[in-house]
């Protein structure tokens, strides 16, 4: 299609503090002039909110497939890095992208183009939602038997994968949406449509799931199904949210047309970003596909493991995609020096408090094994996985932190290559270990180290990288 400049389209958006055609940043913008710790403290604050939320949604889950027996939970952890691929794309990598376009824009005074660079998101969005559809639905059994699924591990995996990925266009929505309104530095009211989501995933998911009354038992299936409607009741409210002109922007943009200057605004932001969810699912693959050797109760355990790195993961990025508006609000003002102060703040503060974390876990895993199995083998093998990973769960979200301050400043490149060197590690590794006939301790060990090459990787690659002039870099 033919493109039209952004001056050359008129846009009817809700008041805003400054006109649609100002070049100069955003008087009087907190996240512009605010005191950077406590202006990032108040917007992660509904993240960790929302995002702890998510946590319960993780423990309940796994608590009720539990309750599906061993091999539900072995079925989940097969499945587990292509949902986790999905949100993480979605929300965190081509997310990002959309968040530090808008963010960039309003930073510079053009809501106009904020608003534009929103109407490319949704169709980005939406796009990728039916590319992955697609894709699991025609390729989902084979990649989960690839894995190691064999039996009813695999038919129960194969269950979760047909309702979920059929319906990927909802997560892919939902995400895109809550992107949208993170870049104009509106973190609550998608935090708390994304807490409201949590609540009914858990309800819909246990009921359908395990039945109640009359509902009879769908299993994994069901798990799925609750998971989707209740995404698909975030994305509704967020939707009317912002086509009805509450937002600083507004998709709904007369005479619009695809503008590729906008695409490639998104897209040299998250394209590149994309490569950090997958190559960190394929090395959750990969890892999966090695443990899946040493039996059922082994892979359950590192299963549970997951989902606590996964707890963890969200906390930083409710930390980091804070720092995103604030990142990219400053490199459109001209602000770098500011923007790479707001990364280290970020940085330190997610890599402090996970750390406390995972290191009080480590001492103490069966305070959150107990939550989801009592089988001796299961619990065995997660407490060894969790006494081994967790304080090593400081570095992974450090370089959550770096990934998405990255993202606010839109050079992203140097994190992504930190995963591919932690994905080269596990692989190389991995099959020394294979070949050396390995027990599973080293395998754990092989994924704590990872995890520190990755957080020192990244952070020395932001350190190195030149955000703009006045930048020390």
């Amino acid at each position: 299609m033919s493109e039209v400049g952004v001056a050359e389209i008129p846009v009817a958006v809700e008041p805003v503090p400054v006109a649609p055609r100002s070049r100069g940043a955003l008087a009087g913008n907190p996240l512009l002039e605010g005191a950077i710790l406590p202006t990032l403290l108040r917007l992660s604050a509904p993240n960790v909110v929302a995002l702890s939320a998510g946590t319960c949604v993780a423990v309940a889950e796994t608590s009720y497939i539990g309750w599906l027996g061993t091999e539900a939970l072995a079925a989940i952890a097969l499945v587990f890095p292509f949902v986790i691929l999905t949100m993480t794309m979605s929300g965190g990598a081509m997310g990002g992208g959309v968040s530090s376009a808008i963010a960039r824009a309003l930073g510079a005074g053009d809501v106009l183009r904020a608003s534009t660079l929103s109407a490319h998101a949704l169709l980005i969005g939406g796009c990728f939602g039916v590319v992955f559809t697609v894709g699991m639905l025609a390729y989902g059994p084979t990649l989960l038997a690839a894995l190691g699924g064999r039996g009813s591990v695999l038919t129960q995996a194969v269950g979760y994968t047909y309702v979920f990925f059929g319906f990927a266009l909802v997560p892919w929505l939902m995400n895109t949406l809550a992107s949208i309104l993170r870049g104009t530095g509106n973190m609550r009211l998608p935090s708390t449509v994304i807490l409201g989501a949590a609540a009914c995933q858990i309800v819909f998911g246990g009921v359908l799931g395990l039945g109640l009354g009359p509902v009879p038992r769908f299993g994994m299936p069901g798990v799925a199904a609750g998971t989707v409607i209740a995404y698909s009741i975030g994305c509704a409210i967020m939707a009317w949210y912002i086509l009805s002109g509450r937002a600083r922007v507004t998709p709904l943009v007369p005479g619009f047309r695809i503008q590729r200057t906008m695409l490639f605004d998104i897209f040299k932001v998250g394209a590149i970003a994309c490569f950090s969810p997958l190559q960190s699912v394929l090395t959750i693959v990969i890892f999966t596909h090695m443990l899946a050797h040493f039996g059922n109760e082994v892979l359950a355990g590192y299963g549970i493991g997951a989902r606590l790195e996964f707890m963890l993961t969200s906390l930083a990025f409710a930390i980091g995609i804070a720092s995103v508006p604030m990142i990219g609000m400053a490199i459109g003002a001209r602000q770098a020096v500011r923007a790479r102060n707001i990364a280290w703040v970020a940085a330190i503060l997610c890599f402090v408090v996970i750390g406390l974390i995972g290191i009080a876990l480590a001492l103490y895993p069966e305070s959150w094994i107990d939550l989801f199995t009592d089988d001796p083998g299961v619990r065995a093998a997660g407490g060894i996985y969790m006494s081994i990973a967790a304080p090593m769960y400081a570095f992974l979200c450090l370089a959550t932190a770096t990934y998405f301050s990255s993202q606010g400043a839109a050079k992203v490149l140097g994190p992504v290559l930190a995963q591919t060197a932690r994905l080269a590690f596990i692989g190389i590794g991995g099959w020394w270990l294979l070949a050396n006939d390995a027990p599973a301790l080293s395998f754990y060990w092989l994924a704590a180290a990872s995890m520190i090459v990755l957080g020192v990787l990244s952070a020395l690659t932001v350190f190195g990288t030149r955000w703009g002039p006045r930048d020390g870099g």
